[in-house]
Formats: C-alpha cells, structure tokens, sequence
C-alpha cells in the first residue's frame, strides 16, 4: 500500500474509532413500572401545578412567550416539566412568582424542541447535577449537552413511574419523539403535556390503554393550531368519547382552537397561562 494511501486508511480507522467512543456514552433507563396504579390509588394530599412559562399571561407583571414550562409541588419530589424558550423570561417569571429552582428534584422535558428546551441554561445556574428524564429517541447531542449541563440523562422508552403517584407516558413512537406526565389520582388520571406531536386523541387512547385507568383531566399544549372547524369537530368528539372531565388547552393550541375547547367543555375548561396555579386534589 502506498505511503498515502496508507495515511488516509490509518486516518479513516482513527476516525471510526473516535466516533464509536464518542457515541458509546451510556445512559441510564428510568426504572420504576406503572403496576400499583389501581382504580382506588392515587395522591392523598394536593398537588400543585404553576405556570412559569406560556404564550398566555394570568398575571400582568409575569411575561408571556411562546413556549411552555409548569413546575409541579407536593409529591415526594419536586418536578420542572420543560422550561420555555427563553433563559432571561423563564428566570424573570420563575423569580418573580417566588419559586426556588434549587428545590426541583426532577427536570422532565417532554420534546426536543427550543420552546421547551432553551430555558435549561438558566436552569442549570440554578440547580445542576439532578436527573433529566427524557425520550430515549432524543438525538446523541441533546444526550451529551445534558451531561456537558452536569445533568443526569435518564432515558425513557416505556411508561416509568418518577416519584410517588407521578409517572412518565413512555416514548411516543413519532417523527418528533415525545412523552407526557401522569398524575395518578383517586378521581383518575391527569395527563400533562408538552405539545402533543403525535396528536393528543391518540396520545390518551394509549395512555388510557396502558395505565388502565380512566383519564379525569388533561391540559398542556395540543398543537391543534392547524386544524379546521370540521377537524377539530372530529378531536372534540373523540375527546368527549374518552371520558375525560377537565381540560385545559394552551401553548400551541391555536387561538380559535381553545375557543372551541371553551365552547365545547364549558365549566369543565379551566385555562392556564403565566402565573396560574393549577390545585389537584
């Protein structure tokens, strides 16, 4: 073999090597099964969820933006589900409601897309070295920059209890790789999502299906902000087959899409916005 052949063959072999060892990171699995979720199980004292970031305001003096992040207090662990678009708004409006970064135990991000994800930044000022639970499609760069945040990826491909009554849906298998909360209750379940990608009636059919339990309230984004009257007629009615009581629609919803959810549900709709604190009993 010529002396430059040889360099290119030995520099392409390096080469391969360093990628597999690079790519040979491991990650751990979120362990923990969804089996002691019965019709009489559930939460015994309230749970509470806040909106720190959202395209809508509840309280003037927060700041609205695209993007979506609620923490969530009163289980046995505290939980940050995604956090926003922006690092400056997600830390104003988490200061400013009194919140304290530094007691979240859990960040759960529901997607891997920059409204959800780019408040991490300012997160890890506040609180590092705590597990990140995410799907376990999500790319080998978000992995690493995770780790790069002093972050602990746990991967999530079946649904997986996190804390105490709250519990990860497990990957949903999409162009865009996406997971929700479970909140297990005694009234039923309480779905929170990020955006709902793989679309949100099958999302809960599966839900429903795997949990075995009925769903009693839903809210989060739905991204329905494309779809017409006849269409979101045809969403609205799958919904009301589900059973599900309580809804709450917000971030990439649509406009005219949560009119239609207000119209639909009545008292059953609450919404959501900047500031807003959402009481489960």
């Amino acid at each position: 073999m010529k002396s430059g052949k040889r360099a290119l063959f030995i520099t392409s072999i390096l080469f391969i090597v360093l990628t597999i060892q690079t790519q040979g990171q491991e990650y751990k699995f979120l362990e923990g099964s969804v089996s002691g979720i019965t019709a009489g199980s559930g939460i015994e004292k309230p749970v509470t969820v806040k909106v720190i970031y959202d395209n809508y305001v509840k309280i003037n003096e927060l700041q609205p933006d695209w993007g979506y992040a609620v923490l969530i207090e009163g289980l046995d662990k505290t939980i940050l589900f995604d956090t926003g678009t922006k690092p400056d708004i997600f830390t104003s409006n988490l200061r400013k409601m009194g919140l304290d970064a530094s007691k979240v135990d859990f960040l759960v991000i529901s997607h891997e897309h920059g409204d959800h994800t780019g408040g991490i930044p300012a997160f890890i000022e506040m609180k590092k070295d705590i597990p990140v639970v995410i799907p376990y499609s999500f790319s080998d760069k978000f992995k690493k920059k995770m780790t790069g945040f002093g972050l602990v990826p746990l991967l999530v491909k079946e649904p997986a209890r996190i804390c105490n009554n709250l519990y990860t849906s497990g990957e949903f298998d999409f162009q865009i790789a996406e997971q929700t909360l479970v909140l297990d209750t005694k009234k039923g379940l309480i779905v929170m999502t990020g955006c709902s990608h793989p679309g949100i009636v099958e999302m809960l059919k599966k839900i429903k299906s795997d949990f075995n339990k009925n769903i009693y309230m839903v809210f989060g984004g739905f991204h329905l902000l494309q779809k017409s009257d006849k269409e979101m007629n045809t969403i609205i009615s799958e919904m009301k087959t589900l059973g599900v009581i309580k809804w709450g629609a917000t971030h990439c919803t649509g406009d005219k899409q949560i009119q239609t959810f207000k119209d639909s549900f009545g008292e059953n709709y609450f919404e959501l916005g900047v500031g807003n604190t959402i009481v489960i009993n």
